[in-house]
């Protein structure tokens, strides 16, 4: 990594702790504010909805048109995330997101409702988050030290899964405060996000000068850098179909405890304990990191899964399956990180939105057929035998990772130069 710092990489490098660099500290607790306001929201949308109109269908229009940027916004938003100024495209989409919040609080508090206006937001709001999250994801290389970055990706994942756990329950409890708290709140925060990035001295990509092609033309240029790279082609590929197993594990988890007769509040017991694990895997994901092949990652995860997916089938137990669904978590948000971090060290600094993007892309859609398939298998055989069903197919993907010679292939990023912090020890993750 010392191309991208322009130091010798043979030279040390001096550099604060991550709780010391005041500028990554600026980045990770506005990003934080941000993203919490984006999960209470995102909770508040069709509750809000179904409260005003009573209808489901008018219900499902408004999510839909908060999942549609999804599809539509990421790859243009990986240009432009490349080729503009990231702390301006930031601070815009911040104040994008107050302008946009705002006028549904407004709205609701003086006591008028519009679904039109709900589903205009909610598209617009999803859209400034997609660019605002693919410009902090390129950024944070550029705020601190080459050989910090593990640690701080494992802090942002940690930060990601903390506002689920938070954002959602807030979310409920302010709509059932005021039915335009949730928006006031998600407004302020995008406030005071904007505040933050107004305060970060670096730069948040290498200065570079260079003539700007068509928006397809450099589209084609992140992909094709993608494509041409195997490890992280195939590894994408394996990726996709994790993802699509895996999203219908809390739709299984849901239908059992139903099935089960029992409260809804034990879907909140598994829920939360799942997320802590998720935390707990989050921050301990940079010390894997720093031991582990991306590779290794992926193919121990993967077996990993198949344990912990085929034993949900033998237990209805609510702590026992928020335990095992932790194990997921854990899993998950390990991976997340050291493919971040591999992610970011290899790909040049002008290509980060756009390669971050496209593999964004490919989990999307992965995420909505998971989905799909979920709904299909619970439909036909419930519960345990959609969770034998995915453990059987988790194992076949476990089986493939161990033996595509792609994975063989995983690029060895330029080592980064040593890294002398001012204080002695290693620095814990927060």
């Amino acid at each position: 990594m010392g191309g991208l710092t322009g130091e010798d990489p043979q030279e040390p490098v001096t550099a604060p702790p991550l709780r010391g660099n005041r500028d990554f500290l600026l980045l990770w607790s506005g990003a934080a504010v941000s993203f919490l306001g984006t999960r209470v929201t995102g909770v508040s949308y069709p509750l809000i909805v179904l409260w005003h109109t009573d209808s489901p269908l008018v219900m499902s229009a408004v999510s839909f048109a908060a999942l549609l940027p999804l599809l539509l916004v990421q790859l243009p938003a990986g240009v432009l995330v490349d080729r503009w100024d990231r702390r301006r495209l930031m601070a815009v989409c911040e104040g994008g997101r107050f302008l946009a919040l705002g006028s549904v609080a407004l709205t609701l508090a003086a006591g008028h409702f519009s679904a039109v206006q709900l589903a205009a937001v909610a598209f617009t709001e999803t859209s400034l988050a997609i660019v605002y999250r693919l410009a902090e994801r390129g950024a944070v290389r550029n705020v601190v030290a080459a050989g910090q970055l593990p640690a701080a990706l494992a802090r942002n994942e940690a930060r990601g899964r903390a506002s689920v756990l938070l954002g959602q329950p807030g979310g409920v409890v302010l709509q059932s405060a005021a039915r335009w708290a949730p928006f006031l709140f998600s407004a302020l925060a995008g406030l005071l996000s904007l505040a933050t990035l107004l305060l970060i001295r670096k730069d948040f990509q290498e200065r570079r000068t260079a003539t700007r092609k068509p928006l397809r033309a450099e589209l084609a240029e992140g992909m094709r850098w993608l494509w041409r790279r195997r490890f992280l082609r195939a590894a994408l590929a394996f990726v996709a179909g994790s993802n699509l197993l895996l999203q219908v594990l809390p739709l299984a988890l849901v239908v059992l405890v139903k099935e089960e007769g029992r409260a809804s509040v034990n879907v909140a017991v598994i829920v939360g304990v799942g997320g802590a694990g998720g935390i707990v895997g989050a921050l301990s994901g940079g010390w894997w990191q720093r031991r582990t092949r991306l590779r290794s990652v992926l193919v121990a995860g993967l077996g990993t899964w198949t344990v912990l997916i085929a034993a949900m089938s033998l237990t209805t137990e609510p702590l026992l399956l928020g335990v095992l669904f932790a194990g997921t978590g854990y899993i998950t948000a390990v991976f997340n990180v050291a493919a971040a971090v591999y992610q970011i060290r290899t790909t040049p600094d002008r290509l980060q939105g756009r390669v971050a993007a496209t593999s964004h892309l490919v989990a999307t859609g992965a995420n909505v057929l998971g989905v799909l398939l979920g709904g299909l298998l619970l439909s036909l055989g419930g519960p345990a035998p959609a969770f034998l069903l995915l453990a059987a197919a988790m194992a076949v993907l476990a089986a493939s990772a161990a033996r595509t010679p792609a994975l063989r292939a995983e690029d060895s990023p330029t080592a980064p130069p040593t890294v002398v912090t001012k204080e002695p020890g290693h620095e814990p993750a927060t």
